[in-house]
């Protein structure tokens, strides 16, 4: 059994980030050697140090909206929240709600000046709504004047530039979180990365809150996870399997595009172009067909974002790590330090 408890650890409080780095790759680096759990502390400038002439990165460049709205329900006036999680048809999104009590189906939500309102249609068995909105013009202009970013629930500071809560490459438009290992990257350590002979190539996901949901459950086998919507075009899967033809390092830029590229990938490490959905679960035991190396931040205890790095460095390895980057005061969780887990250093 796969015990969620043997993936908890030790974390105080004040080592969460609550606010952004101004200059995105000055954050601190622990680059780690995920077969002998070796590591060194770094700077995230630094990382070129530690890539090859012909290592490709794969970066998801989704773009989150602004998917948090404050309203009122029509009938009594009460302060309620919507967060789009994900589009499900014409003007229809599964949403999480608060306070789930007074948005049933049925209920009526307005926002700002009535421009916007909302329908619960359907309330899912995980407590998940379905809402319709109704609306005149364009939907993504109308959220970008009502919507705020949809921080996690562990920042609890405002965030004073919502670009900082984007990557520099983020296009496609449809996240309620960032992929938080991108937000490291600037465009002159890109340039400076790819003039050194690091190619890159992007791939979609649309981050879900499903990734980031607690487990629950002991068995760590019996979490469910949320489907999340991931794109891989055939020019993208081309460079990752070109890259694998070649015997050159494929390494993911966070766990969504870790997701994505295993979840296109088939048992040959083949990379599939295509869209679809997908509610990959990595956990320890997990073969690892096309990634090579994963830059990622510090996770949650007990997550299933720590059970995929561990599936991929080594339970132990990871642990050791993170006990490591407590102890010398690493900044933890979306806004915080990064770690590189490569196969040597």
């Amino acid at each position: 059994m796969l015990k969620t408890s043997d993936y908890d650890f030790d974390l105080p409080q004040e080592l969460i980030a609550q606010d952004p780095l101004t200059d995105r790759s000055s954050c601190r680096l622990l680059v780690i050697d995920r077969n002998t759990g070796a590591f060194e502390h770094r700077r995230f400038s630094e990382i070129g140090e530690y890539l090859r002439p012909g290592d490709l990165l794969v970066l998801n460049d989704t773009k989150v909206i602004p998917a948090r709205l404050l309203g009122t329900k029509k009938d009594t006036g009460a302060s309620v929240e919507i967060l789009l999680l994900k589009r499900v048809g014409a003007d229809l999104w599964e949403t999480l709600v608060r306070p789930g009590k007074k948005l049933r189906a049925g209920a009526e939500v307005t926002f700002g000046d009535g421009s916007l309102e909302a329908v619960i249609r359907e309330v899912l068995p995980d407590g998940n709504r379905i809402v319709q909105f109704r609306y005149e013009g364009i939907f993504e202009e109308v959220l970008d004047r009502m919507g705020e970013m949809p921080l996690p629930p562990y920042i609890t500071h405002k965030l004073a530039d919502p670009s900082m809560y984007q990557t520099v490459y983020a296009r496609f438009e449809g996240s309620a979180a960032a992929p938080t290992a991108g937000l490291h990257f600037d465009r002159a350590l890109m340039d400076s990365l790819t003039a050194a002979g690091v190619e890159m190539t992007y791939v979609t996901l649309h981050v879900g809150l499903g990734t980031f949901r607690p487990v629950k459950v002991e068995d760590a086998e019996k979490h469910v996870m949320h489907s999340e919507w991931y794109r891989v075009t055939p020019e993208a899967a081309e460079s990752i399997n070109r890259a694998r033809r070649e015997g050159r390092r494929v390494i993911c830029v966070g766990t969504t595009a870790c997701r994505t590229v295993e979840s296109a990938a088939d048992e040959d490490g083949i990379i599939r172009p295509g869209a679809e959905e997908t509610s990959i679960f990595i956990y320890p035991g997990y073969r690892f067909k096309a990634m090579d190396g994963l830059i990622t931040n510090f996770h949650l205890p007990q997550s299933t974002l720590l059970m995929l790095v561990s599936a991929f460095a080594g339970r132990d390895h990871v642990l050791s790590a993170y006990e490591e980057a407590v102890r010398e005061r690493y900044r933890f969780f979306s806004f915080g330090d990064a770690c590189f887990f490569t196969d040597s250093l």
